[in-house]
């Protein structure tokens, strides 16, 4: 349920998730769990988080140009993020890119999926035609997810990256408001 600008709802365990805009306070988390994700993870398209200090100075310039940047908050810990950053160019200003992750503790508990639905909330809300994201192929969870919610696959680039020492590819995939997916 919202509350303001904070949405709340039970996870699959019985915990309350507070989905909320990120602010100055919780750089040092989203820090330190990029971090472990990158040391950690396949598929978090970072090879160095932020400094806090930098992460500060990125949640600033995101609430300025009126971007979306959700945080994940769980236990009073923020455990997750989703971020879409409209278009800046003229030409460009109906679309949003997409990007997203959990800590894997958080996950499985069906945060994705509200974060997810809540995102696409927001992208309405906001009169953008598109919101898009790129996911490697051997991400074969994520790609469902985002398929069951309406994304379509755009396009594909082979090859894009070496993951644990093998070729995967990159694909490009969109949610379309208020026409019908193509």
């Amino acid at each position: 349920m919202p509350n303001g600008d904070n949405f709340f709802f039970t996870a699959k365990n019985g915990e309350e998730i507070i989905l909320r805009p990120v602010e100055e306070k919780d750089a040092a988390d989203i820090t330190q769990h990029v971090e472990a994700i990158v040391k950690a993870g396949r598929y978090l398209q970072k090879e160095e988080p932020h400094s806090v200090s930098e992460e500060i100075e990125f949640i600033h310039e995101v609430e300025r140009k009126g971007n979306l940047y959700t945080a994940v908050e769980r236990n009073k810990k923020v455990v997750g993020i989703a971020r879409v950053l409209k278009g800046e160019l003229q030409m460009k200003k109906h679309t949003g890119v997409f990007r997203t992750w959990i800590h894997p503790e958080a996950q499985g508990l069906g945060i994705g999926k509200e974060l997810l639905a809540h995102t696409l909330r927001w992208g309405e809300t906001n009169n953008l035609h598109k919101i898009w994201l790129t996911v490697f192929s051997g991400n074969e969870k994520a790609v469902r997810v985002y398929e069951k919610a309406g994304f379509i696959i755009e396009g594909m680039q082979r090859d894009q990256v070496i993951i644990e020492g093998k070729f995967e590819d990159e694909y490009f995939m969109a949610y379309f408001f208020n026409s019908i997916q193509k």
